[in-house]
This record gives C-alpha cells, structure tokens and sequence, in this order.
C-alpha cells in the first residue's frame, strides 16, 4: 500500500480522494511513521461494523451490570 507524507496528502486531498473513490488505499504518515489509513468507506463501515457488533456480543456474555440499569448509572454520573 503506498505511503504518502500528512502534508502531502493535505496538499493533494482532492486528487487522493479520487484514487480513493476508485479503490486504491493510502497510509498516511507523520515523520515517516505511519498513523492513518485512507481507505474506500465500503471497505471499514462493513467488515469493521461487523467486527465491532461481535466484539459486544462476547463482552456482553462475559460481564455483567448485576441489576443496575444504565439509566441509573447515567444519573448518577451527572450528580457529580
């Protein structure tokens, strides 16, 4: 996946975004280290929406609130 520099992609957004749109990805680095993908939306709002709603499945399975209803949990962090 080709790398481009944070300040490069600022300076070249419009013509990045449709690389973009036609499928091609980027990481995007600071000091030459990488800390971002550009990515089609398709390709993370499926696979990773999926990913997420398993991910709170299994925590859901394995911890509980023990009675205690979030409403509650809620009002009682806005007293303080």
């Amino acid at each position: 996946m080709p790398q481009i520099g944070a300040r490069e992609a600022k300076t070249r957004l419009p013509q990045l975004l449709k690389r973009v749109e036609q499928g091609e990805r980027f990481v995007i680095t600071r000091h030459g280290r990488p800390v971002a993908e550009l990515i089609p939306l398709g390709e993370i709002s499926r696979g990773r929406v999926r990913e997420a709603i398993e991910d709170l499945k299994a925590f859901q399975k394995t911890h509980s609130l023990q009675g205690l209803l979030v409403r509650d949990l809620i009002e009682e962090g806005r007293k303080y």
